[in-house]
């Protein structure tokens, strides 16, 4: 097992992550026994087959919609967002959307390269749980959830900009 960063502390994670060969197709690959978090695709292809089956979660790539799942995440007590490389913000849209317009309060996983940078913005578009990369240190990272006191914008998880949380000097209450 290895460990990942959820709610704020570090835990075991039991789940496996379900990566393509090249030589494996998203329809015929076989789904090994256990908790495993399936790409999208295989999920897509092979809902019939798999459906039966409460032990599975579901990874977004980049380059997926979360409306491609609509109708089925609320199946899903996990789902994961995949970050192929640092630059590729592309993740983040697809959280939020979980999130705010399709209703997903389940664990939502970041994978792929997730590093410290990258934490306190992931959290305030709805990511929970981060899958640090496996060469980075998971101690150091998790002090990235708390990088910044303050929040200025609006996310997921603050509706109110800044200013309207601030007390000003001289203003009416």
């Amino acid at each position: 097992m290895t460990d990942i960063i959820k709610d704020k502390a570090i835990v075991s994670d039991d789940w496996t992550v379900l990566r393509l060969s090249e030589d494996q197709t998203p329809d015929a690959v076989v789904v090994p026994a256990g908790k495993v978090i399936v790409p999208l695709q295989v999920w897509l292809l092979q809902r019939d087959a798999l459906i039966s089956r409460n032990d599975l979660a579901v990874w977004f790539n980049s380059d997926e919609q979360a409306k491609d799942l609509k109708d089925d995440i609320a199946r899903f007590s996990l789902l994961a967002v995949n970050f192929p490389k640092f630059s590729d913000g592309r993740g983040y849209s697809i959280a939020y959307n979980l999130r705010s317009r399709f209703g997903f309060t389940g664990e939502l996983r970041a994978i792929g390269d997730v590093l410290r940078d990258q934490l306190f913005y992931m959290q305030r578009v709805g990511f929970n749980a981060f899958a640090v990369s496996a060469d980075k240190n998971i101690q150091d990272a998790i002090k990235g959830l708390t990088d910044f006191s303050e929040k200025y914008q609006t996310s997921w998880d603050e509706k109110n900009p800044l200013f309207r949380r601030a007390e000003r000097a001289g203003a009416e209450v």
